[in-house]
């Protein structure tokens, strides 16, 4: 069968390649310590099964309107403007299967054919992917170890043309781990506005935050009406496989992108919605206790790769994962993180599955048990060892 020449441009998240060939592994019979995956390795928390479960029981099984439960969508719209600062209102927010598809249906519903689209490099596989499969052109926005991950804002101004259609912004950074300061979101924010440029904030981790505060570039004066903010349920609720997610945006957005939602998936599951109505109105503890402990993995991970000769690892600032300098091992980051799997039984991922910036580094989920990471650590250490 022929696919359609788009097929061609759409790219894959590595992450699940290398689980899956780690999986092959254990079959055999090795153990692996999986430091590949970006998911919580906690459980959901009770209340949110429980509310779950009480809502397949009570009828909660049908289709729902695309944009989401009214009840659900004022309680994001609540939350957003209590963390953001901002006013939202619930019929500014459109609730999807994860949080992908708002990356997903906010490009094909802004970038036409040879439209230009800013995005973080070292970042998220999946906004090169998108960018390319619709006909758009992927304009990376450098991160700079140098910079602490961060953009040099004069940088991403020379790379604005008047095809620039959109921004894609991460704060906390997926794979480094970095935040954008407030003194350079506000210059990008002023970017996007002399130059009209609308903006995608992807906000999925940014409760998962262990130095400073976290910023929105909706927070800046005018930025609402041209910002669309992605966030969701899977990290903070280690909901992963509840799919759940949505977008806040401008009005004149909510009914393409529901239109968009028709199309494709219909609507998100209505049980999953209910959950996440708990989510938002219930305890919160089991999500601060995560978040205090990923912390004090984090520390333990980067002291333990700084500790090793060839490695050098930022501090990363938020999110689950550390981006370390594997140069001085004097191997690539792709046989780095291909050998580190096959013969020292810990899975990573290579830089590059990050964009082209990402070259010499590798990723490392913190995702796992201090006890793993200890063991992971040993093996690295080996590993970097014998070569």
């Amino acid at each position: 069968m022929k696919l359609a020449r788009r097929m061609s441009r759409l790219g894959t998240e590595t992450a699940f390649e290398v689980l899956a060939k780690a999986r092959v592994l254990e079959a055999e019979g090795m153990h692996v310590i999986h430091l590949e995956i970006g998911e919580p390795d906690f459980e959901t928390p009770s209340n949110v099964i429980d509310a779950g479960s009480a809502a397949l029981n009570n009828g909660f099984t049908h289709y729902n309107p695309s944009p989401g439960f009214n009840d659900l969508r004022d309680g994001i719209a609540e939350e957003i403007s209590s963390t953001r600062g901002i006013s939202v209102t619930g019929d500014q927010v459109v609730v999807t299967p994860g949080g992908k598809p708002i990356m997903f249906f906010t490009i094909m519903a802004l970038v036409d054919q040879g439209d230009e689209v800013l995005y973080p490099n070292p970042g998220f596989p999946i906004y090169e992917s998108m960018i390319e499969f619709v006909g758009g052109v992927p304009v990376p926005m450098r991160l700079y170890e140098s910079r602490e991950f961060g953009i040099d804002v004069d940088e991403v101004a020379s790379q604005i043309t008047d095809r620039t259609r959109l921004m894609i912004v991460n704060s906390p950074n997926n794979p480094c781990g970095s935040i954008i300061t407030k003194e350079d979101l506000e210059k990008l924010a002023n970017l996007a506005k002399e130059h009209d440029i609308a903006v995608l904030s992807d906000e999925i981790y940014n409760r998962f935050l262990y130095d400073g505060d976290h910023y929105s570039i909706t927070s800046f004066p005018d930025m609402r009406d041209r910002s669309i903010i992605l966030d969701g349920f899977s990290k903070t609720y280690a909901m992963t496989g509840w799919r759940i997610g949505y977008g806040v945006m401008p009005l004149e957005l909510v009914e393409p992108i529901s239109r968009l939602v028709t199309n494709s998936v219909s609507c998100t599951a209505s049980f999953t919605q209910m959950a996440a109505l708990e989510a938002l109105s219930g305890s919160q503890d089991s999500s601060n206790q995560m978040v205090a402990e990923f912390k004090s993995r984090r520390d333990i991970i980067v002291e333990g790769l700084n500790a090793i000769p060839g490695i050098n690892c930022a501090m990363p600032q938020g999110a689950f994962y550390v981006f370390p300098n594997i140069e001085g091992t004097g191997m690539s980051s792709l046989k780095f993180a291909d050998n580190l799997l096959n013969d020292g039984g810990v899975a990573c991922l290579a830089g590059e599955s990050f964009g082209k910036y990402g070259k010499g580094y590798v990723r490392f989920s913190f995702a796992n048990s201090s006890e793993n990471i200890e063991e992971a650590l040993d093996r690295i250490k080996n590993f970097v060892g014998s070569r």
